[in-house]
């Protein structure tokens, strides 16, 4: 296969912002701070690929594994929560008994402020619709679960899909292209930068002349005292 494989969380990073998913891909740079380390913790209760278990008329799979080996996706990663149910109109599934209908499930840790969700988020999960359909030869939900506010939302995608698609594969394109060449991407203008885990990595402070001598001479003062 001609084209490089790309991780299906590598998109969201690359929508919130290319020049920081630069840094991870291309630079291998990596740092964590409160966000990162809370939405870590959520997954990792969420993440067992050998924790399955019934729920409501429910089978609940955790972190499953998926992909899209077509050459125009090239995909793979994981799935929080696969959940299936019963239904004439689903699709069979081998060692199971009947037809089932597929949602995804995927965790985040805060609700935005304006809207319902992210757009890097939706785009994220319609990567793992893309594959579990192509896995099931299924039409699955999806839902993303904001754990500070315990709701789901269920996303837009069948109603959006060549939409999305057509977006997704722009991306793609991008995402390539910049690791064919080995260049990170330049920030963008108007990137909001507060609460990046890779800020100082990315946009490390400088400190003013007169203040780095200020220090200089106190702890000249201080070793002085010492003697």
């Amino acid at each position: 296969m001609s084209t490089a494989e790309i991780t299906i969380r590598s998109i969201q990073h690359y929508l919130y912002c290319p020049h920081r998913w630069g840094l991870l891909e291309i630079d291998k740079a990596w740092e964590e701070n409160f966000f990162v380390t809370k939405a870590n913790l959520i997954h990792d209760r969420v993440h067992n690929p050998e924790q399955h278990y019934n729920a409501k008329g429910k089978k609940v799979f955790t972190a499953v594994p998926v992909y899209h080996d077509q050459e125009e996706y090239n995909l793979y990663g994981v799935v929080d929560c696969l959940e299936i149910a019963e239904d004439k109109r689903g699709m069979p599934i081998k060692n199971y008994e009947g037809n089932y209908k597929f949602c995804i499930v995927e965790y985040k840790p805060t609700k935005p402020k304006e809207g319902d969700y992210r757009a890097d988020d939706l785009m994220q999960v319609f990567a793992q619709k893309l594959c579990v359909d192509y896995i099931f030869g299924c039409d699955c939900d999806a839902n993303i679960y904001y754990a500070d506010v315990k709701k789901r939302i269920k996303l837009p995608l069948k109603n959006n899909f060549f939409e999305y698609d057509c977006r997704l594969k722009i991306l793609l394109k991008e995402m390539r292209e910049y690791l064919r060449l080995g260049i990170v991407p330049p920030i963008r203008k108007g990137q909001k930068c507060s609460g990046c885990s890779m800020k100082d990595l990315c946009m490390p402070s400088v400190k003013r002349m007169n203040t780095l001598l200020s220090e200089i001479e106190a702890i000249d003062k201080s070793w002085l005292n010492t003697q």
